[in-house]
C-alpha cells in the first residue's frame, strides 16, 4: 500500500452554532493564536500540521459562499504588501512564505448542496483518485503536546496496520447519543492502542449501544466514540457511491458512517486511540476551550495561567 501523501479537509458548514460571527466570516477562518504565538484561522493551523506530518497535497471541501474567501486567505505577501505594510516586519515574511507553499498544494472543491457529511468526502472522490488520503474535520484542532501530531499517529497506524483507520476516543455511554460510536477487537501490543472495528452507528441510543457496541477490555460505561481524523483507502468512495447513487439516508443525510460501516464489513478496518486531545471551535464553548489549548501549549502559557490565577483570585 502506498504512504499517504493526500489529506482532504471538509469546511462546507454554513457555521450556524457561530452565528452572528459567521455573518461575516467563515467558522473555520475564525482566528486563533496558535502554539507557535501567531495569530492564524483554524484551516490554516491544519494544514500546517498537514505538512509538518509529511502531507503534500490538500484539499479543501467548501461550500459556494465560503470557497473565495478561503482561497483568497492562502495568498503570500505581495511586493507591495512587503515594501509597505510590512516594512521592518521581518517575522511576516516566513508565514508569507508557508501561505504560498500551501497555495500551490492546494485544490479548493464545492460542495453545492449540503446533503451531510458524507456527500461532503464524496465531493473528493475524483480529486483522490487512487491514492490514500487522510480526512480532517475543518471545524476541529487536536493537540497532542509533545508526542508526535496527531496526523503522524494516524499516517503511522495506516502503514502498520496496512489497512483503512479512524482515530476514536473512549466516551462514556452518558454522551454516544452525540457521537458516532463503533466496537471492535482489541489488537495485542499496539501503540497507540488499536481495534479491528466491529460495527458501527451514528448517533445509537442507549439500549442499542448496550447491546451491539461493546468492545472487549473496556468498562461497561465507557464506548468508542469515532472523531474527525481518519487514514482511508480510495475504495471509501465505493462505499459513498453507492449510498449516494440509492439515496440511501439518515435523518435526510448522507451519513460518512454507513459508509464506514461498509467498508468495514468488506475488509479490515482499523480503530486507533490515538494520544491527542480533539478540540471542536464550531461552538461558543467548543471555541474557548480550543483557544485555552493552544494557548497552554504556546509562548503564552505562563502569561495566561497568571491572568486566570489572578482573574480567580479577584472573584473570590
Amino acid at each position: 500500500m502506498a504512504s499517504v501523501r493526500k489529506a482532504v479537509i471538509t469546511a462546507g458548514g454554513n457555521g450556524t452554532r457561530q452565528y452572528p460571527a459567521t455573518n461575516t466570516i467563515q467558522k473555520e477562518l475564525i482566528p486563533m493564536v496558535d502554539v507557535d504565538g501567531y495569530t492564524k484561522p483554524t484551516l490554516q493551523i491544519l494544514l500546517e500540521d498537514a505538512l509538518s506530518a509529511g502531507i503534500e497535497e490538500m484539499c479543501i471541501i467548501a461550500n459556494p459562499t465560503n470557497a473565495e474567501p478561503i482561497r483568497a486567505h492562502f495568498r503570500g505577501l505581495s511586493e507591495e504588501e512587503l515594501e509597505h505594510q510590512f516594512r521592518g516586519k521581518d517575522w511576516a515574511l516566513p508565514l508569507s512564505q508557508i501561505l504560498d507553499d500551501i497555495r500551490s498544494r492546494l485544490t479548493i472543491v464545492v460542495q453545492q448542496t449540503q446533503d451531510g457529511y458524507g456527500h461532503a468526502v464524496y465531493q473528493a472522490k475524483d480529486w483522490v483518485g487512487d491514492d490514500p488520503f487522510v480526512m480532517l474535520l475543518g471545524d476541529h484542532i487536536n493537540i497532542a503536546g509533545a508526542g508526535e501530531s496527531c496526523i503522524h499517529q494516524i499516517t503511522r497506524a495506516y502503514d502498520e496496520s496496512q489497512s483503512p483507520v479512524s482515530s476514536v476516543e473512549r466516551i462514556p455511554e452518558s454522551d454516544i447519543k452525540r457521537y458516532g460510536t463503533a466496537a471492535g477487537e482489541p489488537v495485542v501490543g499496539t501503540s497507540p492502542p488499536l481495534y479491528v472495528m466491529r460495527t458501527m452507528a451514528e448517533k445509537p441510543t442507549l439500549e442499542f449501544a448496550r447491546a451491539n457496541l461493546r468492545t472487549p477490555g473496556l468498562p461497561d460505561n465507557e464506548y468508542l466514540c469515532v472523531y474527525g481524523v481518519h487514514a482511508l483507502t480510495p475504495d471509501i468512495f465505493d462505499c459513498l457511491d453507492y449510498l449516494v447513487k440509492h439515496d440511501i439516508r439518515q435523518n435526510g443525510e448522507i451519513q460518512f458512517a454507513a459508509a464506514q460501516k461498509m467498508l468495514a464489513e468488506q475488509r479490515k478496518y482499523v480503530l486507533a486511540e490515538l494520544s491527542s486531545h480533539q478540540h471542536d471551535m464550531g461552538i461558543p464553548e467548543g471555541l474557548l476551550r480550543t483557544q485555552l489549548a493552544l494557548a497552554l501549549n504556546s509562548p503564552y502559557r505562563d502569561m495566561v495561567l497568571s491572568t486566570v490565577n489572578s482573574f480567580m483570585n479577584r472573584t473570590h
